[in-house]
């Protein structure tokens, strides 16, 4: 299935006419096995043994990461997933965020329809983790 809907998206980005009820069938199932907190992680499960393994990206725009960005975190504002999703890692935990997890989560949601399946939101966005 996975393989169908990345060629969707391909086709769809590609402003190739792609019928809409068979992207919408493909969507639709990839979300038929989700759960209400899948791709989600709470800031207090990044703890000190598991964070050297973390990859963060901040998908907010560059004044804001520039301002108060996790230190080490990647830049990909969240408009530029598709463009740049051969720049997150595919190995390890990909932990996205913003500021309310409303941009990382769309952001997230791309990452994962593209085959980024060890991308998680940051539950609370930036404002929620303190390292």
């Amino acid at each position: 299935m996975r393989f169908i809907l990345v060629s969707c998206l391909a086709v769809a980005l590609s402003s190739a006419p792609v019928a809409a009820s068979d992207l919408a069938d493909e969507i639709g199932g990839y979300l038929d096995f989700a759960g209400y907190t899948e791709g989600i992680i709470q800031p207090a499960q990044l703890t000190e043994d598991i964070l050297p393994g973390v990859t963060f990206v901040d998908v907010r725009g560059a004044d804001q990461f520039a301002s108060d960005g996790i230190e080490g975190a990647l830049h990909i504002e969240w408009r530029e997933i598709v463009a740049r999703a051969d720049e997150l890692p595919e190995t390890g935990m990909v932990v996205m965020y913003c500021d309310t997890a409303v941009l990382s989560s769309q952001a997230m949601l791309v990452a994962r329809l593209l085959g980024h399946d060890n991308v998680l939101v940051l539950q609370g966005g930036r404002a929620a983790f303190q390292p």
